[in-house]
């Protein structure tokens, strides 16, 4: 099956942002869209690729030997 287009409503929803700011990622070229007609359409797989590119892993916690019990 081909890859689904979202409005730019419905990306703002999944990204649970606000319309300006998918309109922005539009406009700077921050993601990956298609033009059908006037009309912006935003590809699943893009918005998943922007999402798992845009994730930030949790810095791993170094523990020193400070404040422990002899």
């Amino acid at each position: 099956m081909a890859d689904p287009l979202l409005t730019v409503d419905e990306a703002a929803e999944r990204l649970g942002t606000g319309v300006r700011f998918v309109r922005r990622l539009v406009a700077e070229r921050r993601i990956a869209f298609v033009k059908v007609g006037r009309h912006v359409r935003i590809a699943d797989s893009a918005l998943t690729a922007y999402i798992e590119a845009h994730t930030i892993q949790p810095a791993r916690r170094v523990r020193s030997g400070y404040g422990r019990a002899a």
